[in-house]
């Protein structure tokens, strides 16, 4: 642990070490991105919430890269998702978090026969549960009445 006089000294070198878009892509990666991927493992993710965390990528990345300057018009304009992506030169939020997926699956494919996880994702559960709510006849409140009392 540093202590409090050191830290800036510290920061000053690493701001000093890289360039001004570095820096905030190395603060996206290392703060940002695994906080929003807390447990993507295992999300069931929906093609709208794949598209929020796209948005959510898109804006990161146009903060970080700013607008860019027309040379043909002369005028600032904001860059394309596409543009977005090769600047970034790393995979999109969604692939990120489908690789962990399938990493996290093969570990799981690894464990003894014996843990939950692994009859959760081979899909051998014990026993058989009715479907649905079970239903409350008169007797039975009756009888969890008189228990009750």
């Amino acid at each position: 642990m540093l202590s409090f006089g050191a830290e800036p000294f510290v920061f000053q070198v690493a701001i000093q070490k890289f360039k001004d878009q570095d820096i905030y892509i190395y603060i996206y990666r290392t703060i940002i991105l695994p906080v929003v991927l807390y447990g993507c493992e295992t999300w069931s993710l929906t093609l709208r919430e794949e598209r929020k965390l796209r948005v959510f990528e898109n804006i990161v990345l146009m903060r970080i890269f700013g607008p860019r300057r027309d040379l043909e018009k002369g005028e600032w304009r904001r860059l394309q998702n596409e543009e977005l992506n090769d600047l970034y030169s790393s995979p999109n939020i969604v692939r990120v978090i489908k690789s962990r997926r399938m990493r996290w699956a093969g570990h799981v494919a690894h464990m003894g026969e014996d843990r939950g996880v692994y009859r959760v994702l081979v899909g051998k559960s014990e026993g058989k549960r009715p479907l649905g709510r079970p239903r409350r006849r008169r007797m039975d409140n009756i009888r969890t009445y008189l228990q009750e009392v």
